[in-house]
């Protein structure tokens, strides 16, 4: 007698036919287009990432003959303001646009798989509605009318999936937009697509048994990242000018790095939250770890053109923001003799040593930082209590027992991913006390980091310096292969201590920042950290692998202050590409 199959294989391949379905025929790449090893979508969640070629293919959409050489200009040549200013002015036509970035997120998908939900057909009806009232009033709607967006799978669209890659939530579809999706439509953004994410939005690689493995645009043997993965890489191929996703433990700051874009982690009521699917309880991040939005992108200027419009706004939709202001016009920070500003380097979270090529690129920024005018820059010490960050976040993060994730995964028959196999199980939800003490604790770190942002100086006549922002690892190895990323401490501590914190893209991974021969003779300083040297041991890893990936950096400001991070933030991309070829600027 035949087994009978799981349920979760009937719903995925109807959902996969709905999502090929939603690609209109002109818009399908031809077979010779597509490289080789491609692998079937049932492949791609379970093959090593040794399967995979080296591919990269950032390139196909120019040359795969999809696009008109207009559509190629509308989605390579322009910034948001621009873009925008072509449409307010009457220059392109908000369909237009639309078009150009729905074709080239169909092409994205192809080679990808980043997407969940194709909104091409809405996008276009809603484009077409701006351009009317366009030509009727000769005003635009919104300062981002007709701007072509993306958002995370789990923010909900009314009359659209948020199944989070779960089959036991696939055919739902939403019965209202998230604060987030109406903000974003006032504003005039046109939202083309929703983007793919891990089985229970808990890992750093997006896959899952309803979607499949989303693929590195930039060379399928590296994870594309996650939890918002699919946003990095529809970005990083141009197929959206602007991508939203949520950060908890680096859920936008990790695909980010693996894609060299920027990404940007707000503190909390800064960006609508509210409205989204998570497969957890309801209430649970309001005593757990609270994760935020916020937005990806290909520059810092794009990043502070959205979220100009977003602060102001947010408290208006979102009943989890706060009142907010961001200036229209960026305000230059004013500089001189008696006030620099002052740039502190964390080299280390004390918890896991970084590898030599993470060390090296810090170095890098903190030299070129020290030769910008008017930038200071001083080495923040290790305080005690910064390798404690990782776990509080983490115990955090967990405060349940787990069981409603796996509860619905399981109604359906689905497995674990590789990656979540033998890691994720049933645990024991915390009681009150237990809770309580936690909390404690993390306000025992809260207080003593505050320490990072003052710096006791014998220079300094106040016997104080104030520290305007940091830069880090945004995490303790380069972009690894497919299922290797390892510690998220770098990223989940501001999570937990609620800093702003943006992932800016440095250059490219070199010859020689391979040290061939050279292993690393510190003491290991625990199993994170001995996890994390295997991807760079010679005996498990062959480090040409990095060859051509991003290195990028993390910029982190105190708490709510969100438009000094973007300066920040702006401050180290100009610093870098003073000194030499940003990495945003070659892929």
């Amino acid at each position: 007698m035949t087994s009978q199959k799981p349920r979760y294989l009937a719903v995925a391949q109807r959902k996969q036919a709905e999502l090929a379905a939603a690609i209109p025929t002109e818009w399908r790449l031809p077979t010779h287009s597509i490289p080789e090893g491609m692998l079937s979508f049932s492949e791609s969640i379970t093959v090593g990432p040794k399967s995979y070629q080296r591919v990269r293919v950032m390139d196909i959409p120019r040359t795969c003959g999809i696009l008109t050489p207009k559509e190629l200009e509308i989605t390579e040549k322009y910034d948001v303001r621009s873009l925008v200013a072509e449409m307010t002015g009457g220059r392109l036509k908000a369909e237009d646009v639309v078009r150009g970035f729905c074709k080239r997120a169909a092409i994205a998908q192809q080679l990808t798989r980043c997407l969940t939900e194709p909104l091409f057909d809405r996008a276009l009806q809603r484009a077409r509605e701006l351009d009317d009232h366009f030509q009727r009033t000769g005003a635009p709607i919104g300062p981002l009318h007709g701007l072509p967006v993306s958002v995370k799978d789990t923010f909900n669209i009314k009359g659209v999936d948020s199944s989070i890659g779960l089959s036991a939530l696939a055919f739902q579809p939403a019965k209202a937009n998230a604060p987030l999706v109406d903000l974003l439509q006032s504003l005039g953004a046109v939202v083309i697509a929703k983007t793919n994410v891990p089985q229970t939005l808990a890992t750093l690689d997006s896959c899952n048994h309803l979607f499949g493995r989303t693929l590195n645009p930039l060379n399928w043997k590296w994870t594309a990242g996650g939890s918002t993965g699919g946003e990095g890489a529809l970005l990083a191929m141009r197929g959206s000018m602007v991508g939203f996703g949520t950060d908890i433990g680096g859920s936008i700051r990790v695909p980010a790095m693996c894609q060299g874009i920027y990404g940007f982690k707000p503190s909390v009521g800064r960006v609508p939250f509210g409205g989204q699917q998570s497969g957890q309880i309801e209430g649970k991040s309001r005593i757990g770890l609270q994760a935020v939005a916020g937005p990806l992108a290909r520059s810092v200027a794009d990043i502070n053109t959205v979220m100009a419009e977003i602060v102001p706004r947010a408290e208006l939709f979102g009943a989890d923001c706060i009142p907010g202001s961001w200036p229209s016009q960026s305000v230059p920070i004013t500089l001189g003799p008696s006030r620099k500003f002052t740039i502190g380097v964390l080299k280390t979270d004390g918890l896991v040593t970084p590898l030599p090529p993470i060390t090296r690129i810090l170095n890098e920024v903190a030299s070129n930082l020290r030769r910008t005018p008017g930038i200071e820059v001083v080495d923040i010490p290790i305080l005690s209590v910064l390798p404690k960050c990782q776990g509080v976040a983490g115990r955090l993060m967990g405060v349940d027992d787990g069981s409603h994730m796996l509860d619905l995964i399981e109604s359906m028959g689905e497995e674990l991913i590789p990656w979540l196999q033998g890691r994720m199980k049933r645990g024991k939800a915390l009681t009150v006390v237990q809770l309580a003490n936690l909390q404690a604790q993390r306000v025992e770190i809260e207080q003593e980091m505050m320490k990072m942002w003052t710096l006791t100086t014998s220079q300094a006549s106040s016997g104080t310096r104030s520290v305007d922002a940091i830069i880090c690892p945004v995490a303790p190895h380069p972009v690894p292969e497919i299922d290797r990323y390892n510690a998220v401490g770098y990223s989940s501590m501001f999570v937990l201590l609620d800093y702003p914190a943006g992932s800016v893209p440095v250059r490219s991974f070199t010859e020689s920042d391979l040290e061939l021969g050279r292993e690393i003779d510190a003491p290991v300083l625990g199993s994170w950290d001995k996890a994390n040297r295997q991807l760079w041991d010679e005996k498990t890893v062959d480090r040409r692998v990095y060859l051509g990936s991003p290195l990028s950096v993390q910029v982190v400001t105190p708490k709510q202050h969100d438009y000094q991070l973007f300066q920040a933030m702006e401050i180290v991309d100009r610093a870098v590409q003073g000194h030499g070829t940003s990495t945003s600027a070659k892929l």
